[in-house]
């Protein structure tokens, strides 16, 4: 029997795709022909996103993300899970924010690159009318850029620019980013630096007051260790022995002269390096400190900023202004936008052309800032911060009661919450994140000891601060077992 055209083409086609059929089951794979989309279940998925994806990412799930709201995601496979970590306080209102995304479409619809080396263009000057206002006093001059490590490497070359110096002081236990340039200034921990060195040379590293792990303080039997803030996150007396601040001086006669350096960079809080809170005077002693060597103080507000510790920048709470601020990440909701605010007389100088990038403040990320911002006056963001970082720490301190031995350190302001473990548990912070996962929380470790990080949305409700701690409970005592 004569087959038809259409026919011996379809077995022609079966023929040729045999060996590929043979390799994907049926179950798993579907309209495997050229220029159409292949289906994977779930879990074949996100295997095959594993298998093609650089191994140097690291993650604590390998659930697929099909939509998320407010303060919770919900994955392809029907798992919800309340979500704590903001994607590293990037959602910092919370997942598809209602007043942000309307902004963004609006935005959508005018332009959506608008190149700052070319023109100037709308959204980015209303973002900087909004953005001044909340501003430390003075630094009302603007570089938008994407990414935070992009912007901590601009406030490097501004710094050096105008200092005509070359040498940069950064803390230990920061973090700044994982290019080249702030790889060099990072130091939380060893991997994020193994194995791709050298880096930019002119780096020094002065001691983070972690009271916590001091050895003053340890030889003194913890004499001198105090909570860094009562639960209305109001920093108290701190007894600290301020030794960071004698090492800072001992550099300068022994490693960097202060006619070498051109800037120190601090987190006011420490991000990766465990959410560590400076004792009260540290930071204003270490801003004297630069007056009067004529070093700038740059503060890297990429993590600690926009809200997350109950006032718009940690600087607040410590009554200092630096020479150049740092701020990404939670500026507009998960678009990404980051830049430096500094004063007119260091931006003022720069030779037109050094600054720039492609996708520096992009016209749609700048309309979902000024959204964000807007969002903050109208619904009282900061006041639900210190609220809702009461309850949390509160609740906290509780389950530290239950658990005796276990939680050594609750630490914080806001929502930028801490808690260390007791340090021979080794791998036990990795165990609770797994177990919170499992039981329907999304939560990260922190820094090289063992420590977790509640970053919760800012607008997050009491009864999800709630569910949250129970959660943690459950976690505490599964991976206790």
């Amino acid at each position: 029997m004569m087959m038809s055209s259409s026919s011996l083409l379809l077995l022609l086609r079966r023929s040729l795709l045999s060996p590929y059929l043979l390799r994907h089951s049926s179950s798993s794979l579907s309209t495997p022909f050229r220029g159409q989309i292949r289906l994977f279940s779930s879990k074949n998925r996100t295997e095959f996103a594993t298998k093609h994806l650089n191994a140097g990412i690291g993650r604590i799930s390998t659930f697929e993300l099909e939509s998320a709201k407010g303060s919770w995601i919900y994955t392809t496979c029907g798992k919800k899970l309340l979500d704590f970590t903001c994607g590293i306080a990037v959602t910092n209102l919370g997942h598809s924010h209602p007043g942000i995304l309307k902004a963004v479409h609006e935005q959508l619809d005018k332009y959506v690159h608008a190149q700052i080396n070319i023109t100037f263009h709308k959204s980015m000057i209303d973002l900087i009318e909004n953005m001044i206002p909340i501003m430390p006093k003075g630094l009302d001059r603007f570089f938008f850029w994407n990414s935070g490590a992009e912007a901590v490497e601009a406030a490097i070359k501004l710094a050096r620019s105008y200092t005509k110096k070359k040498n940069i002081i950064a803390f230990q236990g920061s973090f700044h980013g994982r290019t080249f340039g702030t790889m060099a200034i990072t130091s939380s921990k060893t991997i994020y630096g193994n194995g791709f060195g050298p880096f930019i040379p002119g780096v020094y590293f002065a001691p983070f007051p972690y009271c916590h792990h001091c050895p003053v303080n340890r030889a003194a039997n913890k004499s001198c260790d105090a909570p860094v803030t009562d639960l209305n996150n109001n920093i108290t007396d701190f007894k600290c022995c301020f030794e960071p601040l004698n090492q800072l001086e001992l550099m300068f006669k022994q490693q960097t002269a202060p006619e070498d350096t051109a800037a120190l960079i601090i987190e006011p809080v420490l991000g990766e390096g465990g959410y560590v809170v400076p004792p009260k005077g540290f930071l204003k002693a270490v801003r004297d400190i630069c007056n009067k060597y004529k070093i700038l103080f740059i503060a890297d507000e990429v993590q600690s900023g926009y809200g997350r510790t109950g006032k718009h920048w940690a600087v607040e709470h410590f009554d200092i202004i630096p020479d150049i601020l740092i701020f990404a990440k939670g500026v507009a909701n998960g678009f990404p936008l980051s830049g430096i605010a500094s004063s007119q007389e260091l931006m003022a100088n720069q030779i037109p052309g050094s600054m720039g990038g492609t996708y520096a403040g992009n016209g749609v990320n700048c309309a979902a800032a000024i959204a964000t911002l807007k969002a903050f006056k109208e619904e009282n963001i900061l006041d639900n911060v210190n609220k809702r970082g009461k309850q949390l720490k509160e609740g906290l301190i509780k389950l530290q009661q239950k658990h005796k031995g276990v939680i050594t350190d609750i630490r914080g302001l806001g929502l930028m919450i801490g808690v260390e473990f007791e340090k021979t548990r080794t791998g036990f912070s990795n165990k609770v994140v797994k177990e919170c996962v499992n039981e329907g929380m999304l939560l990260l470790t922190t820094s090289c000891f063992e420590s977790v990080r509640f970053i919760p949305p800012l607008n997050v409700t009491a009864e999800e601060i709630e569910i949250g701690l129970r959660i943690f409970d459950t976690a505490l005592q599964k991976a206790l077992a």
